[in-house]
C-alpha cells in the first residue's frame, strides 16, 4: 500500500482530487553522473561526505538521486520535507537497517538507537525518563562537580602555558557527565586519565559508519588494522557494560526500594527487565547504556569545541559573552540553574553555533513501504538522505548566513515563532541540530546545560588566549558518526586564583 507525502515544495499548488498527481523516479532525477556498479561511491569522502552532498545541492537542487553503489539513494534538502520524513518515524521511515546489521555484527547490542516500531516505543519511555528535565535538575550538582574537575585541569594547563586539546579534554568531561547519569558510577576520566570504557568510544560509532557508507563489504572476506580495532574495541566496552549492570544488580538486591525509585537509567532498565513480561532484556539494558555512552560523548564535546573557536575568532560576542558571565554566574563552584538560565546570549551563541557546525549535518533514513517524498515515487527499502545543513545556509532564510550573528537569535521567541523569518534574519525551525519529531535527541536538554556550564567556567574564570590550528588554518570539518572540528588547540591563561576544587 502506498502513502503519499503532503509535503510539497513550496509554492507549488495542490493539484485537485480527479487529477492523480504524477509521480517522478528516482532514477530519472537529477544528480552526478554514476559509475557503474559503484554508482558515485568513489566521488564522495567518508569524512567529508556532508560537504560533498551539500556541494551537490547547490549544483542539483534540494531533490536529486546519488548512487552509493548500485542502488539510488533519495537527497532531500529543503527543511520543510525534511521535518516531515522525521516527523514521520518511526511508522513511515526507520534509521537504515544496514546500520543496525552492522552493528549486530561486531556484537552491538539492541539499544532506542538502533530499535525501531514498539522495541523503540517500549525502550523511549525510560530513556526519556531518565533525560527528562526532573532528572537532570536533580544531577545538577554532578554536573557541577564535573565542571569543577575541567576548570581544575585547564586552571593546571594555563598555569604551564600548554597547548590544550580540546577534543581530548571535552570528551573525557562528557564522559564523566553521561557515566553518571547513565549508570550512577564516578568514572573521572578529567582526573584519572582514560579509563576502559573511554578507550574504546571513539572507535566504535564512526567505525559503524565508515561500514555503513562503504560500497562493498570488504571486512566480510579480509579484516584490515581497523576492522580488527573496531571489533575488539565493541566487545571490550560490551564486556565494561555487563560488568556495570553486575555491580548495580548487587547494588539494588541490597535495597529493595531501589526499583521503586531508580537513581539513574541503568537502575531503571534493570527493574523494567525484572518485571514479569517485559520486553526488556539484559542485553537491552546493556545496549542502551553504551548507548547513552556513544551518543553523549562526541556530541554534546564537539559542540562546545566549535563554540569556543567561534568565540575566540568573534571578539564582539566573545567580550559580550564573557561581561554577561561575569555579571550573572561568575563562579563555576556556585553556579545554580537559575544563574545558567539568565544566560541569554551565551544561549544564543550555542543556537549560533550548532547552525553553521550542527554534529549531524545529515540524516539518512530508510522508508519502511512505498510512499512519495514531494512528486517523486519512493519504493520501499530505499535511503533517503535528509541534508540539515543546506537551508540555515540559504540566505533567503538567514541574512548574512554564513556569518556568526548570535544576535539573530534575540529577537522574542513568541514573535520568531510565528514567522519563518524576521528583519534579524532569524528563521527558527529550519535549524534542526537535534533532530525532529518522535525521535528528536532524548538528551538535548542534558547537552545544553552541559555546554553551559563548560562554557560559562571558562568565561568566567580564564581568558581565551587562542583557539586554532597548528596550521593557522580553520579547523576543517572531519565527519566520523557526527562532525567534529579536526585538530583544535586552545590555549588559556587564568583570571583568578583557582582554589583545589
Amino acid at each position: 500500500m502506498q502513502k503519499v507525502s503532503t509535503v510539497r515544495p513550496p509554492g507549488k499548488k495542490p493539484l485537485a482530487m480527479n487529477s492523480p498527481p504524477a509521480l517522478r523516479q528516482i532514477k530519472n532525477l537529477p544528480g552526478p553522473r554514476a559509475w557503474p556498479l559503484v554508482g558515485n561511491a568513489l566521488q564522495v569522502k567518508v569524512s567529508r561526505i556532508h560537504r560533498d552532498m551539500e556541494q551537490w545541492c547547490l549544483r542539483y537542487g534540494p531533490l536529486f538521486r546519488v548512487y552509493l553503489g548500485r542502488n539510488p539513494l533519495l537527497v532531500v534538502a529543503h527543511h520543510a520535507t525534511v521535518s516531515a520524513l522525521l516527523r514521520d518515524r518511526p511508522d513511515g521511515f526507520r534509521r537504515p537497517s544496514v546500520t543496525a546489521f552492522i552493528s549486530s555484527e561486531i556484537g552491538g547490542l539492541s539499544n532506542i538507537f538502533m530499535a525501531e516500531g514498539a522495541e523503540w516505543r517500549n525502550q523511549r519511555r525510560m530513556v526519556m525518563a531518565a533525560f527528562a528535565p526532573r532528572a537532570i535538575k536533580e544531577y545538577f550538582p554532578v554536573l557541577v562537580k564535573v565542571g569543577l574537575r575541567l576548570r581544575k585541569r585547564w586552571s593546571d594547563a594555563a598555569a604551564q602555558h600548554a597547548s590544550i586539546d580540546l577534543s581530548a579534554d571535552l570528551k573525557r568531561y562528557t564522559v564523566d557527565v553521561i557515566a553518571g547519569l547513565a549508570f550512577g558510577q564516578d568514572v573521572n576520566t578529567l582526573e584519572s586519565g582514560d579509563n576502559v570504557i573511554q578507550q574504546h568510544l571513539d572507535r566504535i560509532l564512526p567505525g559503524i559508519s565508515r561500514r555503513s557508507l562503504s560500497a562493498v563489504p570488504y571486512w566480510r572476506y579480509f579484516r584490515l588494522p581497523q576492522d580488527r580495532r573496531l571489533e575488539q574495541s565493541s566487545a571490550a566496552l560490551r564486556q565494561a557494560v555487563y560488568s556495570l549492570i553486575e555491580q548495580a544488580r548487587q547494588r539494588m538486591q541490597h535495597n529493595p526500594n531501589a526499583g521503586d525509585r531508580p537513581a539513574h537509567l541503568l537502575e531503571a532498565l534493570i527493574a523494567a527487565a525484572d518485571q514479569p513480561g517485559s520486553a526488556i532484556d539484559n542485553d537491552t539494558v546493556a545496549g542502551n547504556v553504551s548507548t547513552m555512552l556513544l551518543a553523549g560523548e562526541d556530541t554534546t564535546a564537539n559542540s562546545i569545541a566549535w563554540l569556543l573557536y567561534f568565540l575566540r575568532s568573534h571578539p564582539e560576542a566573545l567580550r559580550r559573552a564573557t561581561q554577561e558571565v561575569q555579571a550573572l554566574a561568575p563562579d563555576c563552584a556556585a553556579f545554580t540553574l537559575a544563574q545558567l538560565d539568565s544566560l541569554d546570549f551565551l544561549g544564543a551563541c550555542i543556537e549560533e553555533a550548532m547552525r553553521l557546525k550542527p554534529v549531524a549535518p545529515y540524516l539518512p533514513l530508510e522508508a519502511l513501504a512505498d510512499t512519495t517524498v514531494e512528486d517523486v515515487h519512493v519504493p520501499a527499502g530505499t535511503i533517503v538522505w535528509c541534508v540539515l545543513r543546506h537551508d540555515s545556509m540559504d540566505e533567503k532564510n538567514f541574512t548574512n548566513a554564513a556569518t556568526f550573528d548570535p544576535g539573530r537569535w534575540l529577537v522574542p521567541r513568541d514573535a520568531a515563532e510565528h514567522a519563518t523569518s524576521t528583519s534579524s534574519g532569524i528563521s527558527r525551525g529550519i535549524a534542526m541540530p537535534f533532530g525532529a519529531g518522535p525521535r528528536t535527541c532524548p538528551g538535548r536538554y542534558l547537552a545544553l546545560l552541559e555546554i553551559k556550564i563548560a562554557v560559562a567556567m571558562v568565561l568566567g574564570h580564564f581568558e581565551i588566549e587562542s583557539v586554532g590550528t597548528d596550521s593557522g588554518l580553520p579547523p576543517e570539518e572531519v565527519m566520523g558518526f557526527v562532525m567534529s572540528p579536526g585538530g583544535l588547540k586552545m590555549r588559556l591563561k587564568a583570571l583568578i586564583r583557582i582554589e583545589q576544587a
